[in-house]
Parts: structure tokens; sequence; C-alpha cells
């Protein structure tokens, strides 16, 4: 029963701590991210299984790891404020080609990487070509580009 609440309470610390770190998807990754992210399961996982590192108990913590995600996910699924603060809303940065400091800031996001997107997207090559750009809560960037009339 340790091991489950081991599992728990790092699941927990891990999941306030990434979420307060803020966005980072796994498909864009930076070699630190990937670094820091092997240190950080590292670190945890004896903590997760104390002194037991017997198949069993790698077994029991896996487990509960899953389960307090599927709890997690159900959670969410009901309660509109912890799916708020579990998972990001869509967050427009750039709007009518001006960009919105505050929330680029906040979400610390690279304008170099607005500009790839729009490029790779869309294959628009200004910021006044730009009538959108969205910083969705999977971390990837849409971009709506503005129409000629």
């Amino acid at each position: 029963m340790d091991a489950v609440l081991r599992a728990v309470l790092v699941y927990l610390f891990l999941l306030a701590l990434f979420r307060l770190a803020g966005r980072t998807s796994l498909g864009q990754m930076t070699s630190f991210d990937l670094v820091l992210l092997l240190i950080v399961a590292e670190t945890t996982g004896p903590a997760m299984l104390g002194d037991d590192i017997s198949l069993t108990n790698a077994f029991l913590v896996s487990i509960t790891l899953i389960g307090m995600s599927v709890f997690f996910t159900t959670l969410t699924n009901r309660s509109e404020v912890l799916d708020r603060w579990v998972n990001d809303r869509p967050l427009v940065i750039i709007e009518d080609g001006r960009v919105i400091d505050v929330r680029l800031k906040k979400s610390r996001v690279d304008m170099d990487d607005v500009m790839e997107q729009a490029r790779l997207a869309q294959g628009l090559e200004r910021l006044d070509q730009i009538k959108y750009a969205v910083l969705e809560s999977s971390v990837s960037i849409s971009i709506i580009p503005k129409y000629a009339r």
C-alpha cells in the first residue's frame, strides 16, 4: 500500500510541477526538455518504489500511475474548473497580424516558432498575412491566414 501512496503523491506533484512549468508537447521537445524529462523519471522512480524494487511493486506502481491518469481524465471530463487547470485552452497569440505580447510571453512561445508554422502550414512569409495564430491545447500552433479580398 505504501507504493500506491507514493505513486499517487509523485503523480500529483509532477502534474502540478509540469502544469506550472508551461506548455511543451512531445513533438516539440528540445534536447534539453528530453534530458530533463529523463532525469525527472530517473529521480522519481526510486521515490515511488521506495526500498522495494521487486517486480510486483513495479507492476503495482505502474497500475497506480495508469489508474491516476484514467481518474484525472474522468474528473476533468466532469469538472470544467479542473479541466481548465489540468488542460490548457487554445490561446490566440496573433490577431489580425498583431502579436499579443502578453499571451506570447505567458505561453513562452517564440515568434520564430510561430512564423515557422505559418510557412510550413500555410506558406505565409509575413506577420501581416496572419489573421489568427492559435496556440492549441495540444501545444501545436494553428495558423489562419488573411485572405485577399
